[in-house]
């Protein structure tokens, strides 16, 4: 049995050390957002986040995860609730298939995460090993360009009404 900190919450899973994250996320625990593109850890479509790192599950084996942080586009919100970056895509139409978006998402959360303000070409940058087939890279830029500056107006709001 290995443990995995997902969302967190504690999971106790019987899987083969080698078995990658993605598998495991989908198969056993029915967190399906992150998908399978590749499989090589070339696309993104199944980028998670690992102790503030965006990371492709498809190439991860779980025995490096126990006692690391992992997290998953459920664990950003719900469809009731989306979080902040997931409400930007929607509002953007960053999706076409939605295929990739879980894994865009992800990659954009652990930006936003280190760098609340980032420039439009650290965006760019960061965002590049996630792949859009249909091509809404321009729309999904504009979402995580809304995200950051939604969440910067609103810790200004809280910062002034601390004063």
């Amino acid at each position: 049995m290995i443990s995995l900190t997902i969302n967190g919450r504690t999971h106790s899973v019987d899987a083969d050390p080698t078995t990658p994250l993605l598998y495991v996320l989908r198969d056993q625990l029915a967190l399906n957002g992150a998908k399978f593109g590749c499989g090589l850890g070339q696309c993104g479509a199944c980028t998670v986040i690992v102790d503030g790192e965006a990371t492709f599950s498809c190439v991860t084996p779980i025995s490096v995860l126990t006692g690391r942080q992992i997290r998953t586009v459920e664990g950003l919100g719900t469809p009731a609730e989306p979080g902040p970056l997931q409400r930007a895509f929607i509002a953007e139409q960053a999706a076409q298939c939605g295929y990739c978006i879980a894994g865009m998402i992800m990659r954009a959360q652990a930006l936003l995460e280190k760098n609340p303000a980032p420039s439009d070409a650290e965006i760019r940058r960061h965002m590049m090993p996630n792949l859009c087939r249909c091509g809404t890279h321009m729309r999904i830029l504009r979402a995580v360009r809304r995200a950051a500056d939604e969440t910067s107006a609103a810790n200004a709001r809280v910062k002034q009404a601390g004063s």
